[in-house]
């Protein structure tokens, strides 16, 4: 077959194409600006685009169909082309469903967590040998993409974003899955620029539930009060099992699952990473995979991509970082690592960068998200502001809306990193945490020069 990608370049997109390719399909695409690590992907199988831009000479009849990227717009004159043509058009998630929709679909969705619960699913079919398809949207230890679409599973596992589908389909990505488990982590409104209103962003999430198979499973987190309501008014007569925070403890610094008489050392930590956990427990068993097994396998799982990751560490000082861009993400990331090391002083660090972090109207709700941490930082960038097209941001306003005490507010990250590597880091963590990069800083390096 023969495919061509309009905006080729996002993180999902890319990973497609790449599966793709090495399913022995034909491959081009095409975008109007192609980041790290995407740009080195495509260029090692050969699918970076000549030029950068877009061309619709590259839109034929020979084209069997045109995967569109949410990147584009409607107006893009590579998809009138195609239209035009009446060449075959599928939305990222709909080419997935497509490919998919005789084996058995497992989607994870939720506002957190859904990245996490997906890995740590990949990672015991992995160990214990059960192929499958699947799609994720971080990069995995021992994975060389994050997508992969065979004949030969029957289970395929599929990460349920809420964002839309593409710019002529504005439906959300997890509405085009209709999976026979799916999991839901948690409810916490993020997306305002699409979803208006919470009771709108909640709606979506009840779409979800009510598009599993009647004969499969629906697993949820029961301690989210938003969710556990919505569950209880969702039309599907299929399973539907909630499931809490594993049983745990905590002893120098590692945490330990509860098996019977059995304390299992991880890799992991953090209440939200052992409630994920616990998904992924539900979902490997609906998967045939005993506990004996998932523990023995989950004890190897490091974590995903910016997730948690650690960066580097010594003797007396971690640091890590983490996608957390929302309140929820923050409260649960920053409180994860006081918990797990208390005796050390936790420098939190975020950046404000999404459309929603960066709204008047939904900065507020920040309010005590990091008051877990000794030391608060949050970071924006003016100029981000402005390429959004947002009203200004004051640094008293951001103090404001976090409401506590421990807030210092930076606009200039070249400040914010001299003022870190300023600080007395013995017997002290960093955690830094954004969508973004901090205008650009190197971690690794960064890291290093604050352990030594």
């Amino acid at each position: 077959m023969r495919y061509h990608f309009i905006a080729i370049g996002g993180s999902a997109m890319h990973n497609l194409a790449i599966a793709l390719h090495l399913k022995g399909d034909e491959v081009t695409g095409s975008d109007d600006e192609i980041f790290e690590p995407s740009k080195s992907r495509l260029d090692k199988y050969g699918l970076l685009p000549a030029s950068i831009g877009w061309n619709p000479d590259l839109i034929n009849k020979n084209i069997d169909a045109v995967i569109l990227g949410m990147h584009a717009r409607e107006d893009n004159p590579e998809l009138k082309r195609a239209q035009s043509l009446s060449i075959s058009i599928f939305s990222y998630p709909e080419f997935i469903y497509e490919q998919t929709k005789h084996q058995l679909r497992v989607v994870v969705g939720g506002s957190h967590g859904k990245t996490s619960i997906t890995s740590m699913i990949l990672h015991v079919l992995k160990k214990n040998n059960i192929d499958h398809n699947y799609m994720v949207g971080a990069q995995l230890e021992g994975f060389e993409c994050m997508v992969r679409l065979s004949d030969k599973p029957k289970v395929a596992v599929l990460e349920g974003d809420e964002y839309l589908s593409s710019p002529i389909d504005r439906r959300p990505k997890f509405h085009l899955y209709h999976p026979d488990i799916a999991v839901i982590s948690g409810i916490a409104w993020d997306h305002i620029n699409v979803f208006p209103t919470f009771e709108n962003y909640i709606d979506q999430f009840k779409i979800f539930a009510e598009s599993v198979n009647n004969k499969g499973a629906l697993f949820y987190f029961e301690s989210d009060n938003v969710l556990d309501n919505m569950v209880k008014t969702i039309n599907n007569h299929c399973h539907i099992q909630p499931y809490t925070t594993h049983n745990h403890t905590i002893e120098n610094g590692t945490t330990n699952l509860i098996f019977g008489k059995e304390h299992i050392p991880i890799e992991i930590f953090g209440d939200h990473n052992l409630q994920n956990l616990k998904a992924a427990q539900l979902v490997c068993n609906k998967l045939g995979i005993q506990d004996l097994d998932f523990y023995k396998s989950i004890k190897t799982f490091k974590g995903a991509s910016k997730r948690l990751e650690l960066v580097v560490k010594n003797a007396n000082t971690s640091f890590y970082k983490d996608f957390a861009h929302s309140p929820s993400k923050l409260r649960a990331t920053t409180t994860a690592l006081k918990k797990q090391f208390p005796e050390r002083i936790l420098v939190a660090c975020m950046e404000l960068h999404t459309f929603s972090s960066l709204n008047k109207d939904f900065l507020n709700l920040y309010n005590q998200s990091m008051s877990a941490a000794d030391q608060a930082i949050v970071y924006f960038n003016k100029q981000t502001i402005k390429h959004k097209k947002l009203d200004d941001l004051s640094e008293s306003e951001v103090k404001e809306a976090f409401g506590t005490d421990n807030i210092k507010v930076y606009t200039s990250s070249e400040k914010l990193i001299v003022d870190l590597k300023s600080k007395n880091w013995v017997n002290a963590n960093l955690l830094m945490m954004s969508s973004g990069n901090f205008d650009g800083i190197d971690f690794k390096e960064f890291g290093e020069n604050i352990i030594h």
